[in-house]
């Protein structure tokens, strides 16, 4: 029989003890019964409980799939082509800034697309451009802004964020050159795509997929007329007609049987008739229903499932700890975590660069859903913050987000994670105070 000694002069076994005596203390002084202890814990549970139902299953569920298409239906080949370190970067850079803008999703939505294209072999420039534009340059955010906040401040807001995700992307692509250079010479030797699916096909496909998404999450707009607002009137009939386009594409191009497919369609159905005023359910027993036709499948159905899949594993998990852990610090809008309010709002008054640099450095951390970032900094003006600050949140604030941060750490790495938010919390500094200085 061994026996096992413990040696004091370890310094695995002194590790391991400091470690356990840390956890121990921790517990042992936890300041339960506080009211600000207490609210902090409150504030977290409430703020991933409203995640959970708001964007879970409209955002980040068929972001998977889509992310789950690129991988299985996408060639290596074709991303390389208009977004890999060979393209022409016009062409790379345009193709990623534009494809974020037509999304127009929150930071953590973006990540499952962003993994998929650039995972594929899309050069880390491009794919960041995009990863910065989809959060960051979205129409009816920016409209919003000059609304709200005045036309000032959304014209800023706008062309800073255009051209935050063209030079943050040069810039990753400069400062990781070595890797591009590899990236570079693997697109050389990479074969000719076979023959598949005609691009006809696949482009409607995930055209499909991707209006879907932009109409299933198709914010209310600030006035009841107009564009925006019309849109959002009819934004589920849109949904639901692409879904029985999706549907015929999956029996047809799939080979999917058509009763199954009639199955998942008179569930959601039912469902949406069952509990009007409440999309969330039919959209959610529809998500369902295609990975219940999909899942263990030969071909590419089941590809595609194996896929998305696959990302749903890696990213829920941090996301939602990443936003258990910011509702805790931070709160949700109008509700107080462990950080109080005051502390923020007393930061961000004037225009130094401290002011400029706490208001980049607290919207990285803080999570944005689309369009919240507007009444935040709203309130926060209202409480005296500068016109520079401002800026500078509605910059970093949306494209970052800590749960983001622990996803984009697990598909880039710690480097390139690090650069990419000191890129974003620097040029947003730099830019809100700039603006401070000639707005004042």
């Amino acid at each position: 029989m061994t026996t096992l000694t413990f040696d004091p002069g370890s310094r695995h076994e002194l590790k391991i003890f400091g470690l356990l005596a840390a956890v121990f203390a921790a517990v042992y002084f936890l300041p339960v019964g506080t009211p600000r202890f207490d609210g902090a814990v409150s504030e977290a549970l409430e703020l991933t409980k409203w995640y959970a139902r708001e964007h879970v299953v409209l955002c980040l569920l068929p972001a998977f799939w889509i992310a789950g298409a690129i991988a299985a239906f996408v060639s290596q080949a074709s991303v390389m082509r208009f977004l890999g370190p060979t393209a022409p970067k016009p062409l790379a850079y345009g193709v990623g800034s534009v494809s974020g803008t037509i999304l127009a999703v929150c930071s953590c939505t973006v990540l499952p697309l962003f993994s998929g294209i650039y995972r594929m072999g899309a050069g880390l420039g491009p794919a960041t451009a995009f990863l910065y534009s989809g959060p960051a340059i979205n129409v009816l955010a920016i409209v919003m802004t000059a609304k709200v906040l005045g036309a000032q401040l959304g014209l800023a807001r706008a062309v800073g964020a255009v051209a935050f995700s063209v030079v943050i992307g040069l810039l990753m692509a400069l400062i990781f050159r070595h890797e591009e250079r590899q990236k570079a010479a693997a697109a050389v030797a990479l074969p000719e795509p076979e023959a598949g699916r005609p691009l006809s096909q696949t482009a409607a496909f995930f055209a499909v997929l991707v209006g879907i998404l932009v109409f299933a999450n198709w914010g209310a707009a600030s006035q009841t007329t107009g564009f925006f607002a019309a849109v959002y009137s009819v934004k589920w009939w849109v949904t639901s007609a692409l879904g029985v386009v999706l549907a015929v594409m999956l029996w047809r191009w799939f080979k999917l049987e058509p009763m199954r497919i009639a199955v998942v369609a008179a569930a959601t159905v039912i469902t949406a008739f069952a509990m009007p005023g409440h999309p969330t359910w039919p959209f959610l027993v529809a998500v369902l229903g295609l990975a219940w036709l999909t899942a263990g499948r030969e071909g590419e159905a089941g590809e595609w499932f194996n896929q998305a899949w696959d990302y749903t594993k890696q990213i829920v998990p941090l996301l939602l700890g990443g936003v258990l852990v910011a509702g805790f610090l931070l709160g949700r809008p109008g509700h107080e975590g462990m950080i109080p309010s005051t502390w923020i709002s007393g930061l961000v008054g004037g225009n130094s660069i401290a002011s400029n640099l706490f208001a980049a450095v607290s919207g990285a951390f803080m999570y944005f859903a689309t369009l919240t970032e507007v009444p935040i900094v709203q309130g926060l003006v209202g409480s005296g913050m500068g016109a520079g600050p401002a800026l500078a949140l509605l910059l970093a604030g949306p494209a970052l987000s800590l749960p983001a941060m622990l996803v984009l750490n697990s598909i880039i790495g710690l480097k390139k994670t690090g650069t990419y938010i000191l890129l974003v919390v620097v040029m947003a500094t730099i830019t809100g105070w700039g603006y401070g200085l000639l707005v004042n």
